[in-house]
């Protein structure tokens, strides 16, 4: 039996926007901290190697530091560790992989399956690569790699693992881009035991492909986005040859075991809510202050109801409160549909009078406006939802926060 790890997509270098500098930063020394982690259980799971199936740096034009980092934290992988070119990090003339900082620190332990075709590792492991030369190769080159093997079963002691990249037509059955990797190829060659064991890399979830437990991607150590599923972890492959009868005597089958570990230190979540009362309010406080590990959580907020201005002046404070103990709290425009509804019993027990008086009025002509009907004298106004309405209602909600603290 062969057991190694099977990552993928640690895009070394990655920015988010939503971010702010010194959130960035953690997220940044996230992403070579991870290398740690996996390393260790590399270790505690026995595994004979590591194979990382492309992007291992967000992009070939990195500061030197941030290559450095990356090299120091491979150093502490106690197991030799095979790096592909993906998309991000393709094997061009401006490679990483072929930098004079990466060739003179990288650790000897650490490889770059930089050739298509066959590596010869210890005790009988082949593996099968297939990096990328340019971020737009224009065919398939997993199954070009497979191809090109000797016909028929691996050799007696020999076990084939397949080190890919791209997007399958399991996934994508339109083909649009001509790079797509062909399942029908993989899996015949599983099936007569040409090969015996398919890692990928590119989608950022982990993911079984077409059903199979010998055709995986690993997903992302440290997620990414809001999007993925199972982020966050690394795979623990068993490969097992002549583990059972298969229908044709003549070919090595192979038993393979898949084992999701956890190594995220940051986690994505979204929360969609409808905020209509104070109770909602209570609710949505109470589920933020529960949020384990805030500093590195990221929390898509997606709020739709209607709120008093008072309240939507609570809900601004908790916002306010919230993001300051968060990785971040996105609220993106497109999910923003709380309406604000002004009640003029409201204003009236603050007892406004002079400029801040007149700027509620003036305020509310703007969201007339922005409706396109004008607001009653006696019945609350609803704030419109195009820009001029949202500035109405946010400027709405800071008078009011503004006048209970001065009264």
């Amino acid at each position: 039996m062969v057991r190694f790890l099977h990552t993928a997509d640690w895009q070394i270098g990655m920015t988010r926007r939503f971010l702010e500098p010194e959130a960035q930063s953690r997220f940044t020394s996230a992403r070579a901290d991870v290398i740690r982690t996996l390393g260790r259980v590399a270790a505690d799971q026995g595994c004979a190697f590591v194979v990382v199936c492309g992007d291992v740096f967000e992009s070939n034009h990195l500061t030197g530091q941030t290559v450095r980092r990356a090299l120091e934290a491979l150093r502490s992988v106690p197991v030799p560790v095979y790096l592909l070119p993906g998309n991000h990090d393709p094997l061009d003339a401006a490679s990483i992989f072929r930098s004079d900082l990466f060739l003179a620190e990288v650790p000897d332990h650490v490889h770059v399956l930089d050739h298509p075709g066959v590596h010869r590792l210890a005790d009988g492991v082949e593996l099968v690569a297939a990096p990328w030369t340019s971020k737009h190769p224009g065919r398939d080159l997993v199954a070009e790699a497979v191809q090109a093997l000797p016909e028929g079963p691996a050799p007696d002691g020999v076990t084939r693992v397949v080190v890919g990249h791209g997007g399958v037509d399991d996934f994508d059955p339109q083909w649009r881009d001509h790079a797509t990797i062909r399942t029908g190829v993989l899996a015949e060659a599983l099936d007569g035991g040409r090969i015996h064991y398919v890692a990928l890399g590119d989608r950022h979830s982990r993911t079984a492909v077409a059903g199979r437990d010998d055709i995986y991607y690993a997903g992302t150590p440290e997620p990414t986005r809001e999007t993925e599923i199972a982020p966050g972890e690394v795979l623990v492959v068993d490969v097992d040859i002549d583990a059972g009868p298969g229908a044709d005597p003549g070919v090595r089958y192979a038993r393979v075991q898949v084992t999701p570990h956890p190594v995220a230190s940051w986690s994505f979540r979204v929360m969609d809510r409808q905020v209509d009362t104070d109770a909602d309010l209570d609710a949505l406080d109470a589920e933020l202050a529960a949020v384990p590990d805030k500093d590195r959580a990221v929390v898509f907020l997606n709020l739709r109801g209607t709120l008093g201005v008072a309240q939507h002046a609570r809900l601004e404070v908790l916002r306010e409160r919230h993001r300051d103990h968060l990785g971040a709290l996105v609220e993106r425009d497109q999910h923003r549909e709380v309406v604000v509804v002004s009640d003029q019993q409201e204003w009236g027990e603050l007892g406004l009078g002079g400029f801040l008086g007149s700027a509620v009025d003036e305020i509310r002509v703007d969201a007339e406006q922005a409706t396109g009907e004008p607001a009653p004298q006696d019945e609350p106004f609803v704030a419109g939802r195009p820009d001029d309405g949202d500035s109405a209602r946010d400027a709405l909600s800071l008078l009011y926060r503004l006048s209970r603290s001065a009264s």
